[in-house]
């Protein structure tokens, strides 16, 4: 029964981001808000609305594992296993150029991450200061879209979500009427809301029940359940041979998840890291998106030699957290 309830809680999570996103697209788009700055927003947080929704409500909860769990999993999950299933799809092209602007952002603010929890923790300061972030990042992909310059991760993220969803384009969503625009939003939200308590809440119940720690289940259980939506559109955008939005995606999503949900998570409700995920979790995450940057510079391409290699390696960290090894 608590299976079902937590596999309830991410059909929830998932459907209330789309309604939520296509809601706010109209409404955005209504209001004269350009399409660009629309994709990078809006749409660049639609596939993010699963795990904003966990961290945050684990953390209400006074569940800090799942929340930061989630976090961290989710990064791992998209760095090795996403991206790895994306690469055995279609070999996967890289400007070098954007791998290292999207994957240092990405890397430093994982770095940013593990220096607040040895330090002062994910407080309110320190999450104001990741959302801060946050938005320096999307003002530099504005920019840089503007100047027509190589597409950015935050880019390349909101493309992979309306390739799958072509009903998120601005131009389609202007044509519903505002009080359509407006129960897509809200019913979003109370999809959100409610699949968020019900995911939490079994996660908890699972780690009772099965004596695993909360943690584990934030960091395997939770955070694939949330990674799901970049599993799709990153395997949609390779099977579409459109490596650069695969590879795009997957950046992105790792930046919006430390400076975004965690960002929102510390300042909504303040928590502390895990021990276990400041002395493993987060630097291993720090290593794998190194390594991945490596492997990406040294062809200018993810084989899929390297794909099953990542995928083997997310199988055996598995294994590894769950102490089966």
């Amino acid at each position: 029964m608590t299976i079902l309830i937590l596999i309830a809680g991410l059909v929830l999570l998932v459907v209330g981001g789309e309604l939520l996103v296509r809601g706010a697209v109209a409404i955005a788009g209504k209001l004269g808000v350009s399409p660009l700055m629309i994709g990078l927003t809006i749409v660049g947080m639609g596939t993010s609305m699963p795990e904003l929704a966990a961290s945050v409500q684990a953390a209400l909860a006074g569940s800090p594992g799942i929340a930061l769990g989630n976090i961290v999993g989710s990064n791992i999950a998209n760095s090795m296993l996403i991206l790895g299933v994306a690469a055995l799809l279609a070999p996967i092209a890289v400007a070098r150029g954007t791998l290292w602007r999207d994957g240092g952002v990405g890397v430093l603010a994982v770095v940013a991450l593990l220096a607040l929890g040895l330090t002062t923790g994910l407080g309110r300061e320190a999450g104001l200061t990741l959302i801060a972030l946050m938005v320096g990042y999307l003002v530099l992909a504005y920019r840089q879209e503007k100047r027509a310059a190589a597409h950015s991760a935050a880019f390349d993220k909101a493309t992979a979500l309306e390739n799958i969803d072509p009903a998120l384009d601005t131009q389609t969503q202007r044509q519903s009427g505002w009080g359509v625009s407006t129960a897509f939003l809200l019913a979003g939200l109370v999809c959100i809301v409610g699949g968020g308590t019900l995911l939490v809440n079994a996660a908890v119940t699972i780690a009772r029940e099965f004596g695993m720690s909360e943690t584990l289940v934030g960091l395997t259980i939770v955070a694939v359940g949330t990674s799901l939506p970049e599993l799709v559109t990153s395997a949609v955008a390779a099977l579409r041979k459109q490596s650069e939005v695969a590879l795009g995606n997957v950046l992105g999503s790792n930046i919006y998840n430390v400076l975004f949900i965690g960002g929102v998570t510390g300042t909504i409700a303040p928590t502390t890291v895990p021990e276990s995920i400041l002395g493993f979790d987060l630097p291993l995450l720090i290593a794998v998106s190194l390594g991945v940057m490596a492997m990406a510079w040294t062809g200018a391409r993810l084989s899929r030699i390297e794909g099953v290699a990542l995928v083997a390696g997310y199988a055996l960290y598995i294994a590894f957290t769950a102490g089966l090894l």
